[in-house]
């Protein structure tokens, strides 16, 4: 499947390069859009050589820091502009294996899937360097969230991911209302609801070695008063109705 994958920045120089590379490595048939918000650690120059020496990456620079959900919007939009079947989400801090990439490919080109999940919380799924009361808060976010929404997910706020770019048509801006971290959740739901085939694909998560987490209490708990709205929403018949995802 012609692919894009899309890889989001803010001050992240000194992990870029690494994750380009093995991107690169994993799926060289592959392009890569860079999505740099404004970085002051001089990311975005660093991106902008890694595309002068590479025709497959590309840089998208934005002036100013607007959030996850935002860059990922661009991405699809792009994705879905120039022709590409399929569009992928990573983070560039170097906690998503490239080499997962073919099989979850795969697993989007040969059968029904909408959208495959690079999941921590399945069987063969985990993570690596999290304390205890993180593990804990991600696992009782998920349970949390996918009881809320009915879904049949178990990673709902994965950030690694292969979408179909026909399952994206229309969930633009006026759609998807989260731009922070619960725009994973959103978007996975809505895909989900709409009656797209969501697989998920065992990944082991490993905590960033450089740089900063962008993860903060805030994130919480704007996921958690969101997710509990759109489920409420959903139980009244103003949102997405129980999904047929498997």
């Amino acid at each position: 499947m012609r692919t894009l994958v899309v890889v989001p920045t803010y001050n992240e120089a000194e992990s870029i390069r690494s994750i380009i590379a093995r991107i690169r490595a994993a799926v060289p048939s592959a392009d890569v859009l860079i999505v740099d918000d404004g970085s002051p650690d001089g990311t975005g120059g660093i991106a902008d050589a890694l595309a002068s020496a590479d025709t497959h990456v590309s840089v998208l620079h934005r002036a100013r820091k607007e959030g996850l959900g935002a860059a990922y919007l661009q991405g699809f939009a792009r994705a879905i502009d120039q022709g590409y079947a399929a569009v992928v989400e990573i983070d560039a801090d170097g906690s998503h294996d490239p080499a997962e990439l073919p099989a979850m490919l795969t697993l989007l080109e040969s059968g029904p899937a909408d959208l495959v999940i690079g999941s921590r919380w399945v069987d063969g799924g985990s993570v690596v360097n999290w304390p205890g009361p993180r593990r804990a808060i991600s696992r009782s976010g998920n349970r949390y969230a996918r009881w809320m929404l009915r879904s049949r997910i178990h990673d709902l706020t994965a950030g690694y991911r292969a979408y179909r770019t026909s399952a994206l048509r229309g969930l633009d801006r006026a759609v998807v209302s989260s731009q922070g971290y619960c725009f994973q959740v959103e978007l996975a739901w809505r895909v989900e609801a709409a009656g797209g085939v969501v697989l998920e694909h065992p990944i082991a998560f490993v905590e960033r070695e450089t740089g900063r987490s962008k993860m903060h209490a805030g994130i919480v708990t704007e996921a958690l008063a969101r997710v509990t709205w759109w489920g409420v929403s959903a139980r009244l018949g103003r949102g997405p109705v129980r999904s047929t995802a498997r």
